[in-house]
């Protein structure tokens, strides 16, 4: 049996992620990206904005790999979870204007809810930003169907209710999509339109962000990169999943004014501190991105990936986005370093 458990974990070693990190760190951003396509990466694209220096591009392999495109780093990409980042912001600024507040609770705003999300009553706008709200996250789900996923948000939600709770309200935290899916909700109903319209007037108009969107459904197709899932071939690109649109530069722009203090009042900036953090990634089938501030350098490093996948488990049924996003953030925290070494 250990002869046997040895060879199994020989055998299933995430090599890819193994071999990206033991390698020797190479001297600049631009090498460790082309090295990137060497484990298995489709396309890459990586901003780096250092302060008192103009914002860099690097880039590597293919926007679309059928067609031959190279990686564009003005490509769309699909942001996934850092759009966390930004309903975060939105509610900060709406308990600032005493139009919502950290303690009404869900059952506050959709009393229809009560019995079908467990605890509604007593989970309050904090804890589900916090992530310690208990709620089932939709995205854990067994049946959900990633490969044709659900168009309407009330589907969405229907993978998320009469489930038991993960833990009782403010006893633990768990990562659950559904408690900003929900946030984003309620923000559309105290506004009366859409949370995504609030964010383009508090967040993306003053900071002139241009190539930010909500959707899918709102951008030329032909100017979102491709995404890829090891193991099932078809382009995932025109999946739509309900994800924020944008490019890695007005991600990266985003990222520096909510850690800079230009975004938030000082008012605001207590109250965003109180709940949730200042840098995110995001992950879907074929897309995985990371934006985070690295004060000790202050500088911001955003990555777009276009792969994931990579474990032996059925197609875009990994949503833990196996070997290739261990492979990616490898290559992100080693970028980190090289620019780090490359301070004064």
């Amino acid at each position: 049996m250990p002869t046997l458990g040895i060879i199994c974990a020989i055998i299933l070693a995430p090599w890819d992620g193994i071999w990206a990190w033991i390698k020797p760190l190479p001297h600049t951003v631009q090498e460790q990206v082309d090295d990137a396509i060497s484990h298995g990466l489709d396309g890459i694209i990586v901003y780096v904005d250092k302060a008192g220096e103009a914002p860099a591009f690097y880039t590597a392999g293919w926007k679309n790999r059928e067609n031959q495109i190279p990686a564009d780093p003005q490509s769309l990409s699909k942001i996934a979870s850092i759009n966390k980042l930004y309903i975060a912001v939105a509610i900060t600024k709406l308990v600032n204007e005493q139009r919502l507040s950290l303690d009404d609770t869900l059952a506050n705003y959709f009393p229809e809810l009560v019995g079908r999300i467990k605890n509604a009553e007593i989970i309050t706008l904090r804890l589900m930003l916090q992530h310690r709200s208990g709620i089932p996250n939709w995205a854990d789900h067994p049946d959900y169907p990633w490969g044709d996923p659900p168009q309407s948000s009330s589907e969405v939600l229907e993978y998320a209710l009469d489930l038991p709770a993960v833990f009782e309200p403010g006893e633990n935290y768990g990562y659950s999509n559904t408690n900003y899916f929900l946030l984003a909700e309620i923000i559309d109903k105290v506004l009366g339109y859409s949370h995504f319209q609030y964010i383009k007037e508090e967040i993306l108009m003053p900071l002139e962000l241009e190539n930010t969107f909500s959707s899918l459904r709102e951008v030329n197709i032909d100017d979102v990169a491709s995404g890829y899932f090891v193991g099932y071939e078809p382009d995932i690109k025109n999946t739509f999943y309900g994800s924020m649109i944008a490019t890695a530069e007005d991600v990266g722009i985003f990222i520096r004014a909510l850690n800079d203090g230009s975004l938030l009042t000082d008012n605001e900036q207590a109250i965003y501190a109180s709940v949730y953090e200042y840098g995110h990634s995001g992950l879907l089938p074929g897309y995985y991105s990371i934006a985070k501030y690295h004060s000790e350098i202050d500088t911001v490093v955003v990555q777009f990936v276009n792969t994931t996948g990579g474990t032996p488990i059925a197609p875009l049924v990994d949503v833990g986005g196996g070997t290739k996003v261990m492979v990616s953030n490898v290559i992100y925290n080693r970028i980190v370093r090289i620019l780090s070494k490359a301070s004064p």
